[in-house]
Formats: C-alpha cells, structure tokens, sequence
C-alpha cells in the first residue's frame, strides 16, 4: 500500500511484482552457474520483539497476501521452535526467500561474467565520465575508456566522479558478528530449519545460522567507528537476550558493510545521459532487488528495452543532509545499544 500510495498503482505494481520474482532470479543464477555461497531456499522470519511488532506483522501479512505473496503468520509457539528462542512474540514467514553467502554471491557472478568473457579491473578508481560524439569516455587510473554503455553499480560504495550527477543516499553502517560453530546440540534447536531472520525492532537485528553452524548475529553501527566497543557489547548482550544458555559464547569473528539508504527505502535508476544509468539506495535490501535491477539494466541498455526496467528512470535526484543523516544513524544505534546492554 505505501508504495502504491508513492508511485501510484500501475507503477507500484511493476516494482513488486518485479521484486517478488527477486528470490528466483537469484537461487536460478546460482543454481545455473554452479555459485557456491551456501544456498538454502528455506524461507525467511521477521520476527516480532513486541506485541506492537506483532501487530505491524499482521498489517504487512495483509498487504503482502493482498498482492499474491504466500506469506504464513505464525504465533508465539512456532517462533519458538523455529528460533528456538522465547524471546518473540510470533512472526511473518516467506516460503520464497532464503540465505546465501553475499560475497561469495558476488565473487560467483564475477566469475560467471569472467566465464562469459567480461574483463575486470579491481583497484581502478572512475575519476571522469563524460558523452561526446556518440561515446562514452571514462578515465581511470590515468588510462582513458571509450565505452558505447554505462552502469554506475557501486551503490553505497560509490565515489564522487567529475562530469556527471553523482548518487545520493545516506550511509548506514550495518555490522555482523559470527560465533565460532555450535555443537550439534545446539545446531539443533537454534534456526533448525535455517531461515534467515531480522526483527521488527526500529534499530534492526538480523539474525541466521550459516553452513558451518556459526550463529551471526547482526545490527545497525559501525564497529570500526566510536562506537565500536558499544557495538560489540550490545551483540553479546542481545545473544544472551535471545539464547540465555549461550551467555559468555565469544564472537569468532565480526565485520561491517555500508548501506545506501534513501528517504522512501525505493531504488534509484538516475539516467545519466544516452545508454547510461546509475542505479543505488536499495536500503539493506541489496541482493535480490540489486540481481533484478542489474539484469533490467543490461537489458535496457544493450537492447534498448528501458520498459523492463522495474522503476522509471529520472534524470535527478538528491538527498537533502546526507552526513548529518548518516551521524543520527550511527549516533541512535550506539544509543540504543548502550541502552540495551544495562541491566542485561
């Protein structure tokens, strides 16, 4: 309903009816260019940290079923089972999604282009851009590309270029924390089944069991800023919140990523002049609406079909106070999770 009520219905039916399709296009490619990053089709749990949670659940299973998703409420007892933690309320399930290993995702489409005959230059930072006669020129790492197409993919990793508008968004910073594996007693009551979970709370948790039976746990902040310690905290904190009987389990390893969020949480596809878009903001949502975006893209450009694009192009966008944004971002999140650590 909210994106109807933003892009009106026709457009808002194309982007979710799109995006639905989101699981298969991924567990297809990864099926059909043999992309080992430990693919499990088990479905996903958004999971309910309070009764308020709970009822925003039920809003979301009414929209979702509204538009043919098969989505299932399940209550207190089956989250409990399916989590293997008391610490819910109930929890909206998605037979369609799953998990995967995302830079594995992406080290597997690299190689599967590679395959294909596609060349790749790490390291090589796009400097200039700019459209003359009927080309497009590109200059980086002091070397100059001529090009009959562009794709700006970088998203929230992107950097400023001369000669062109460039992408706006607000960073947030997500970090993950990873436990070393659990034994088999443990493998096998917590996320049995291996959906991938995140929760309802307005600072988000996300949580998932990945091959080797490493619990990892997520959330909003940055581990490497100033509030790395408080960050740290705040995860051991909400492990033992959710798994009591794993209080004191030490983390094996942690890591952090940046996501490009926009005003309205939709997708961006910026036309930046003939043959050239630059496509970002998918707002922590990345891995299948950022595979539905790219093949639209190369098929837009190279075929000229910009109508299976799953949202029309527009030739500017800003966003207003991104850094200072971005700061309320971080700053909340140690917030919330200094607050969460106390009396814990």
């Amino acid at each position: 309903e909210v994106i109807f009520k933003k892009l009106g219905y026709d457009r808002g039916n194309k982007l979710v009816t799109a995006l639905s399709h989101a699981p298969d296009l991924v567990f297809d490619i990864i099926k059909a260019e043999g992309i080992r990053c430990e693919a499990v089709r088990n479905g996903t749990l958004h999971l309910a940290h309070s009764p308020s949670g709970m009822k925003e659940l039920k809003d979301r299973y009414r929209q979702g079923n509204s538009v043919g998703a098969p989505l299932k409420i399940l209550d207190r007892d089956e989250t409990i089972g399916r989590t293997g933690s008391k610490a819910f309320f109930g929890s909206l399930f998605d037979p369609r999604a799953g998990t995967i290993q995302p830079l594995a995702y992406c080290n597997g489409l690299a190689q599967a282009a590679r395959n294909k005959g596609a060349q790749i230059f790490e390291k090589s930072r796009l400097e200039t851009l700019w459209y003359e006669g009927s080309n497009w020129f590109a200059q980086a790492n002091g070397c100059l590309i001529k090009a009959d197409c562009i794709l700006l993919a970088t998203n929230a990793y992107s950097s400023n270029i001369s000669g062109i508008q460039n992408q706006e968004f607000v960073p947030v910073h997500y970090s993950q924390f990873a436990t070393a594996p659990l034994d088999s007693y443990w493998a096998d009551k917590i996320l049995p089944g291996k959906e991938g979970c995140w929760d309802t709370d307005m600072v988000m948790t996300s949580l998932r069991v990945d091959k080797s039976g490493r619990l990892i746990l997520g959330g909003v902040g940055n581990i490497n800023g100033l509030g790395g310690v408080i960050h740290r905290k705040w995860a051991s904190h909400k492990i033992q919140k959710y798994y009591p009987e794993l209080a004191g389990i030490p983390f094996e390893s942690s890591w952090e990523g940046v996501i490009a969020m926009t005003s309205d949480h939709l997708p961006k596809v910026l036309s930046l002049g003939p043959k050239a878009l630059s496509i970002f903001g998918y707002s922590g949502r990345g891995i299948g609406p950022g595979t539905v975006f790219g093949k639209s893209a190369a098929r837009a450009l190279l075929f000229d079909e910009i109508t299976s694009m799953p949202r029309d192009l527009t030739n500017s966008y800003s966003e207003s106070f991104k850094g200072l944004r971005g700061f309320y971002f971080e700053f909340g999140s140690i917030l919330t999770h200094a607050l969460g650590s106390i009396g814990r």
